[in-house]
């Protein structure tokens, strides 16, 4: 009997945990769909570049996993029945045996007349009204992450002309080393942007809004039997399997998922890969009847452009805490398009880079006693 598996989300984690699942396991023993609304993969990390005006590489889903095992569907996910085992799509239901849960997250109160980069769309739409916008106006970057700093640098980079700030809640950068800190100011003053720090309820004005101070995930698990967290993720254990449902599994922004010491993994393309990949080992393992993968996922350094030619990386322990070292300025650049460029060409060749072995499935018995023990 076929085992159906269904992945829902064909981002970083979606894609390489597809991917890996196809390179893994015998076609003759299981069939695998990756559900995405998008045709194409949405090369997420740069789309503060799309909005600038940068053209990003095209990538077609139906391309990217021609005659790799892996079955597209573009559609777009309503609800997920957990007891039912379906996936209701507006192109029709889903049946699965196993699910991967990797829809990701999306901008989260966003003013009505702000913008966002958090998907494609949103970016093409700021896109639009930076374009429109004539010299001496000015833009407003409301938020002090990663994704504020790469948005307000590369917009300040690409429009000289323009009056850009940033309103961060707290100090700028001051999460990072001191290192690293000096180097983000330094890059502010040179590309004119002001900085208001500390803001908490003060009113600043703009002509432009663009909105990066928070991100959600999508309500759909939080309709379901699923157990999820406060924030809607869904609960996972350390091999990426929901706590309440065995066939399920989250991934990515959609999982409140633990690192390799225990602490829960932050929202980034840095934990969507690693967590991909383990939950589709996990299910290799379990399905096939070997040995189930321990979880080592810890993270190595934040990455943070500056406009094209700047960016900081600053190294960070395992659990995430900034190192003294940082590395800046041309090197930065070239270390942060190589990781770029490394996680794009693993979605763009999704069953390379790891042997080929295609396990068959146990016996049915076998593989529930096996789900059973863990």
């Amino acid at each position: 009997m076929t085992h159906r598996i269904v992945v829902l989300g064909a981002g970083y984690a979606g894609a390489n945990a597809a991917g890996r699942l196809a390179k893994k396991l015998h076609p003759a023993d299981t069939e695998i769909t990756l559900v995405n609304a998008d045709p194409e993969f949405v090369e997420r990390v740069r789309l503060h570049q799309l909005a600038t005006g940068q053209d990003l590489k095209a990538r077609k889903l139906t391309d990217v996993f021609a005659n790799t095992g892996v079955r597209v569907r573009i559609a777009r996910v309503a609800a997920v029945d957990a007891e039912r085992k379906i996936v209701n799509t507006d192109d029709g239901d889903i049946a699965y045996d196993t699910l991967v849960y990797a829809l990701g997250s999306a901008a989260v109160d966003v003013p009505e007349h702000a913008y966002d980069i958090a998907g494609k769309q949103s970016a093409l739409r700021l896109r639009d009204r930076l374009d429109d916008l004539g010299a001496g106006a000015t833009v407003l970057v409301v938020g002090g992450g990663l994704t504020g700093i790469e948005a307000v640098t590369e917009i300040a980079e690409a429009r000289p002309d323009l009056h850009v700030s940033l309103a961060a809640r707290g100090e700028l950068g001051g999460w990072l080393s001191d290192k690293a800190q000096q180097h983000l100011r330094k890059a502010f003053d040179r590309l004119g942007i002001t900085v208001h720090e500390g803001v908490d309820g003060r009113e600043l004005s703009a002509d432009v809004t663009v909105w990066t101070a928070g991100f959600a995930v999508h309500p759909i698990a939080a309709a379901t039997t699923l157990e999820v967290s406060p924030s809607g993720q869904i609960v996972v254990d350390e091999t990426m399997r929901s706590v309440s449902h065995p066939d399920v599994y989250a991934i990515g922004d959609a999982a409140l998922a633990p690192g390799g010491n225990g602490s829960p993994l932050r929202m980034s393309c840095a934990s969507g890969v690693p967590t991909g990949h383990l939950a589709a080992d996990a299910i290799v393992a379990r399905l096939t009847g070997r040995e189930i993968p321990q979880n080592k996922i810890g993270y190595n350094a934040q990455c943070i452009s500056l406009g094209r030619n700047d960016a900081l990386l600053q190294w960070v322990t395992p659990d995430d805490q900034p190192k003294p070292s940082a590395v800046t300025g041309k090197a930065a650049v070239r270390l942060k398009e190589f990781i770029c460029k490394s996680a794009a060409w693993s979605i763009s060749h999704p069953t390379l880079m790891i042997p080929t072995r295609r396990r068959r499935v146990a016996e049915v018995s076998a593989v529930t006693e096996n789900a059973l023990q863990f």
